[in-house]
């Protein structure tokens, strides 16, 4: 009885203790993401936003980088309709609270108070996520000298049009959750110091290694975008465009630039005045009337050290086939590294084309016939020819795999992982 009355007593402790770390966690999370956003956008100049939008939107930006859905919507009277639509994750924002949400997951703390407080925050971020402006009619059809077809345009249109945002509240909570449990099944494969779950502790000799060094390939490309991104700003100045890009888009942009590297082929166009947070190099292939090609070769005609992409992915790759092998245990054959490597790298470049990829579109039609303000309306979209993506990645793994099984023969390696185990986890670092 005395036995039990303790073990009581000490789950009575544990159990606040736990909801406290996992408030923690959640909240620090969140917080990067939100400050995150914040500076990201107020570097790209929303702060300018009429009617108090910028929290808003700020909290819209949030909410698209844990995985939720935001729609568009506008009105601009009874006989013009306003099309819009925005497909895009902030993979800055996103970053920035799965490695804090991580962190705090691997602690001690009840696993599902994260959930449920994750869920409470996505709740009150899709509440705020919300708003709608107004756009007056001259903004829409000039300054009121043109034409006779912009005058009744304007007659049209009446006094003013609408367009707003708005978070979908059940939709943002199921990919919300999504997010959050793709997060922590990562971070239990990548840790060392985490039990695996029993059905996957077989595993563990394979799995944890990949999966960290597809970890540190992709952390790694970032920060090199980093660096990268801090040189463009002090040589060619615009610093808070660049920076802009680097706390909203950043990993966007560099695995998007590492799939290329690799030899895979994106498509996509900007047409109208929209445009994306990218090199010019890239803006240029994209900006045709028909879909565009993006590979190495496309991206070479307008700028020949684009070449260079081929080398520093190359090298990184090879990078993260060394660290997996040197971290597997040491009976294992560079065929098996290659296999390993293989396969993880073209799950890395998977999730890359599901993430990286965006889409934004918006426009006004007359009965739902053709475009009217042609100054307004436009497209963008970037997304992967995924197929030939996931076959090349495979080839790069079997390749680079083998090559850092050789390399790791070289190398002095602890041997075996320890075996799961009460003490297992807490010695495997």
């Amino acid at each position: 009885m005395n036995v039990r009355a303790s073990n009581d007593r000490n789950s009575a402790k544990r159990a606040p203790h736990g909801w406290r770390d996992a408030l923690v966690a959640v909240l620090a999370g969140t917080l990067a993401m939100a400050v995150t956003a914040v500076l990201g956008l107020w570097a790209a100049g929303a702060t300018g936003l009429p009617g108090g939008a910028f929290p808003r939107v700020a909290a819209a930006v949030v909410v698209m980088a844990a995985g939720g859905s935001v729609g568009l919507a506008g009105d601009a009277g009874s006989l013009v309709g306003a099309r819009a639509g925005l497909s895009v994750l902030p993979l800055s924002v996103t970053l920035a609270g799965a490695l804090l949400i991580a962190h705090g997951f691997l602690r001690p703390l009840r696993h599902r108070a994260v959930a449920v407080l994750w869920a409470v925050v996505l709740v009150v971020l899709s509440l705020l996520a919300r708003f709608t402006f107004t756009l007056p009619a001259e903004n829409l059809t000039g300054d009121g000298t043109g034409d006779g077809t912009e005058d009744a345009i304007g007659d049209v249109l009446g006094d003013s049009a609408r367009v707003g945002f708005r978070a979908d509240l059940p939709l943002t909570l199921l990919f919300g959750l999504l997010w959050l449990a793709g997060v922590l099944v990562l971070a239990l494969l990548v840790s060392r110091r985490a039990p695996l779950p029993p059905r996957l502790v077989r595993f563990q000799e394979t799995v944890r290694p990949a999966a960290s060094a597809m970890v540190a390939l992709l952390l790694g490309s970032v920060a090199l975008g980093v660096v990268a991104g801090l040189v463009v700003m002090v040589v060619r100045g615009h610093p808070a465009q660049t920076l802009a890009v680097i706390l909203l888009g950043l990993p966007n942009l560099v695995w998007l630039a590492l799939t290329l590297g690799l030899g895979a082929s994106w498509e996509g166009k900007v047409q109208g005045p929209f445009g994306l947070p990218m090199p010019q190099v890239l803006d240029s292939v994209l900006r045709t009337p028909d879909l565009s090609t993006v590979n190495l070769r496309t991206l070479a005609e307008q700028d020949g050290r684009v070449w260079w992409l081929l080398v520093v992915t190359a090298l990184l790759v090879l990078g993260a086939a060394f660290l997996m092998a040197v971290r597997s245990p040491a009976r294992m054959r560079p065929w098996q590294h290659a296999l390993h490597l293989a396969v993880a790298l073209t799950l890395t470049v998977l999730l890359i084309g599901l993430t990286a990829g965006l889409s934004a579109r918006y426009g006004l039609s007359l009965l739902g016939i053709g475009d009217l303000g042609g100054g307004l309306g436009g497209e963008v979209s970037l997304r992967p020819r995924l197929w030939t993506a996931l076959g090349i990645a495979f080839l790069w793994g079997l390749v680079a795999g083998f090559l850092g099984g050789l390399a790791a023969t070289r190398v002095h390696r602890h041997g075996e992982l320890p075996p799961a185990g009460p003490k297992g986890p807490a010695n495997a670092g």
